[in-house]
């Protein structure tokens, strides 16, 4: 029997967040053929309590074992009921007041969870990858965009990239999106890199009526930002659209594959 064929399930970590004032879950999945005394890159994703639904653990097990990819670690941070306002951009909230606890994630991700994996599994300090789902996605490309020193790539699985600070039906304007204008108005990160996706069905929103949904034209703008920061097109910035591919599970899982190979290639 293969490891992929094993069920897999993950250590479930309590780590305690001054700064999120609360204690936060951690699912924790190992490489296969896991050696404590070496050092492994690190997959750290948002939302860990879905990793269940998306097969997080037999999908990364298959590729490693396969020599798809190199061994990584998988860490799985587990949102509650307040994910709305601790995901987002971490220098501003969105006109509603969401994401107002964003900052804290971002101090608890870096000042606590990082120091945390690192002593209890030897993260590799070069390869550290960060990604999430939807609004985590966002908040995943914002911790990864303001600490270039920790983060070595970004993936952004139908990312929040509408995040803005004026509702649409308030005078909005494209220069309204948050992580958009924050992208605009920094210099390049050298060495950073990038992975979008998206699905053609991601939602059926098209607020300026050209035939693009909202979700694929915020990633595709938000890359463009990126190339003319310096980023190149398949070098630094991906980007992959699922045909037919929706706003779930079912979607990212399918995606998942061809982000980890992006991510930590064996080749």
């Amino acid at each position: 029997m293969s490891f992929a064929d094993k069920p897999v399930l993950p250590i479930i970590k309590n780590v305690f967040s001054v700064f999120l004032e609360r204690e936060v879950a951690i699912s924790v999945i190992l490489p296969i053929h896991y050696d404590p005394s070496l050092s492994h890159p690190l997959a750290l994703f948002n939302d860990g309590q879905d990793f269940e639904g998306l097969g997080m653990a037999q999908i990364a097990a298959s590729l490693q074992e396969s020599g798809a990819t190199i061994p990584f670690l998988i860490a799985g941070i587990h949102a509650n009921e307040n994910r709305i306002y601790e995901y987002g951009v971490a220098a501003e909230a969105d006109y509603a007041g969401r994401g107002n606890r964003a900052g804290a994630t971002s101090e608890f991700v870096t000042k606590e969870l990082l120091p945390f994996l690192n002593a209890e599994y030897h993260v590799s300090q070069e390869q550290i990858v960060y990604a999430g789902f939807s609004l985590g996605g966002l908040m995943a490309l914002d911790i990864v965009w303001n600490n270039p020193q920790i983060f070595s790539k970004a993936g952004v699985f139908s990312g929040s990239l509408w995040w803005r600070k004026r509702a649409l039906h308030d005078g909005y304007d494209d220069s309204d999106r948050i992580m958009h204008t924050q992208l605009q108005n920094a210099d390049e990160k050298p060495g950073l890199q990038f992975w979008f996706q998206c699905g053609s069905l991601d939602e059926y929103d098209d607020r300026d009526g050209d035939g693009v949904i909202d979700s694929i034209q915020d990633t595709l703008e938000c890359i463009a930002i990126l190339e003319k920061k310096g980023y190149a097109w398949n070098r630094d910035v991906f980007y992959k659209e699922v045909a037919l591919g929706e706003h779930n599970l079912n979607t990212w899982s399918e995606a998942l594959p061809d982000f980890f190979k992006w991510a930590f290639s064996g080749k």
